[in-house]
């Protein structure tokens, strides 16, 4: 897994050839300026033959030259660590970018079978940790990689002996971090996923506080956290103890290759095999070069191996498929409204049937009505609709145009929709309710005095003016839903849907909300759902859904005196109203 991960990193980074190339360069320089100083050390340590017998000018002359390779070092290092940072911060931008592009893309399916927490988490925690494991690998890798390569080759030209013994035995340090990192794979993507499901559970309790506290849900809200924070204990843990082993049974290998370098440099030494006491500081110094690399990567191998698990999180949400784009540019201009369902069935899930051989003329100017009760298919006829999904048999008609053949944009244009839940972004009551359309002062005050807000608007000190936040401040659930209902009296579209529009309003207001939707819906095709049969009593049609079938149809007084299911719904709640 992680290979190919790895393998997508590189390419998604060769995108800053010229960044990439430094940083490559600068990791050459500076490990050659690295390499160089043992050379120059053991050079003058064999100058110093004995008393009164040191070659100081000589000496001396080489101290200038690791003079200028440690300089030279030091400012490629320095160089380094910027290339390195533009790189990492630039990808992790292009990052969060197009994984915010690609949610603007993926069909509606997806968000609702992810939890937003688990979303959250990806754009916020994974990317961060992204960015720190990916800056760790940029200065790790290629400089590690060089240093091997450079040292091998610089050993063997020094004394192959001693080469061959440092190479044969340093890679075991390798097949254990290679070993240890297979472990650590599983856990740390267990451990994103948790958190994710964590992140996705205080979101929704954070959101809902109010609901908790009416249903007394704490104690099972705290027990339902706590279950999910042992998981997590349980699996960091596990990820804990496999991160924490890497670097301390490498840096034990090496030790002992350390050790025996000496023992092998001091017996050609000793039997005058052509070896120095300059050559074995030199050899020495470059086992350390040698096994550096293998040191610092193991000791690093948790966070790279939590960066890539993360970053496998996000391709995973950049692979997902995009919505079925639009088939053709074919939009829907001067809509009149007629709407024919022909023989429709859809369905979430292939296990569990929805909605099957629904058909239905709607004609222009038509009030159409659905009732029944909760999971009956209502919101999900009004989500095909409005194209959030799509049929998966038969085809949905406006005004003849089968809706897959339009595009989206032009279809939703034409609708103007109310739902029983509020949407309010932070600016101004006037920009809530212009959403950025060219509207004039007087046309938004016109369609609020048709809603019933106007007056609690104007009594604002800034009125219209008034700042307020996403969650709408400190208006009431049903003064949201008025400011609501004002946009589409602003707007008027040919095809209107109310999804419980009137919730959240008080009976007297619903009174006012009524006449004003019924202006409203005057030669405009209308589909209202409601629990609230008495909204609904001078629908044009009512459609009355059990478990995705319109079982009866019908006008109020047709389905009363039919005394079917809509009747039983009908008295049901003229009892409990009583």
């Amino acid at each position: 897994m992680n290979k190919s991960i790895l393998i997508r990193l590189l390419k998604d980074l060769g995108k800053d050839k010229f960044f990439l190339i430094s940083t490559l360069i600068l990791s050459l320089i500076y490990v050659v300026s690295t390499l160089a100083l043992p050379i120059f050390a053991g050079l003058a340590i064999d100058l110093i033959i004995g008393i009164n017998n040191v070659d100081f000018q000589t000496i001396f002359y080489y101290f200038a030259y690791m003079g200028i390779f440690i300089a030279l070092g030091a400012i490629s290092q320095y160089l380094l660590n910027l290339t390195n940072n533009h790189l990492v911060y630039s990808y992790s931008r292009r990052l969060r970018k197009r994984s915010f592009e690609k949610i603007h893309s993926l069909p509606l399916k997806y968000l609702d079978s992810h939890p937003l927490g688990d979303l959250l988490s990806r754009f916020s925690t994974d990317i961060e940790v992204i960015s720190d494991g990916l800056l760790i690998f940029l200065n790790q890798i290629f400089i590690g990689v060089f240093s091997i390569i450079l040292t091998i080759v610089v050993m063997f030209i020094l004394n192959w002996i001693m080469a061959l013994t440092v190479v044969i035995l340093t890679p075991l340090s390798l097949f254990i971090a290679r070993f240890i990192s297979k472990n650590l794979n599983k856990y740390f993507y267990s451990q994103a996923v948790i958190k994710g499901e964590q992140t996705s559970y205080i979101e929704e309790l954070m959101n809902n506080q109010k609901v908790v506290r009416y249903f007394e849900y704490e104690n099972k809200a705290e027990n339902d956290f706590e279950e999910i924070s042992s998981r997590l204990e349980e699996v960091s843990i596990k990820a804990t103890f496999f991160a924490a082993l890497p670097n301390p049974l490498t840096r034990f290998i090496n030790s002992i290759i350390y050790a025996l370098i000496i023992f092998i440099g001091v017996l050609l030494i000793t039997f005058n095999l052509g070896f120095s006491i300059g050559l074995l500081n030199t050899f020495l110094s470059y086992t350390k070069e040698y096994s550096k690399p293998f040191n610092d990567i193991s000791s690093v191998i948790p966070e790279i191996q939590n960066a890539l698990t993360c970053l496998k999180r996000i391709y995973e949400l950049l692979d997902e498929k995009n919505e079925i784009s639009d088939q053709n540019n074919l939009s829907l201009k001067q809509v009149k409204g007629n709407i024919f369902i022909d023989d429709i069935s859809f369905s979430y899930t292939k296990s569990q049937k929805l909605i099957e051989h629904l058909t239905l003329n709607v004609k222009k100017g038509s009030k159409v009505a659905l009732v029944g009760p909760t999971g009956c298919g209502k919101t999900t006829f009004i989500n095909l609709l409005m194209r959030f999904y799509d049929v998966n048999q038969g085809h949905i008609l406006v005004d003849n145009n089968d809706i897959k053949q339009v595009t989206r944009n032009s279809l939703r244009s034409n609708y103007g929709m109310v739902l029983q839940d509020t949407y309010l972004r932070y600016g101004t009551i006037l920009e809530n309710i212009t959403l950025g359309d060219d509207y004039s002062k007087e046309e938004v005050i016109e369609a609020c005095k048709k809603s019933n807000c106007h007056h609690f608007i104007s009594l604002l000190k800034d009125g219209y003016d008034t700042l307020i936040d996403e969650n709408g401040g400190d208006f009431s659930q049903g003064q949201k839903q008025l400011i609501s209902i004002a946009r589409i009296m602003l707007r008027e579209p040919p095809m209107l849907i109310l999804d419980e529009a009137t919730s959240s309003i008080d009976t007297r207001t619903e009174i006012k909300i009524q006449q004003s939707f019924d202006l409203l819906m005057k030669d405009k095709t209308s589909f209202i759902v409601a629990h609230r049969l008495s909204t609904i009593m001078n629908a044009d049609i009512i459609l009355v859904m059990k478990d995705g079938h319109v079982i009866e149809q019908g006008t109020h007084e047709e389905l009363l005196s039919k005394k079917g299911f809509y009747y039983e719904l009908y008295n049901s709640q003229f009892v409990i109203n009583q």
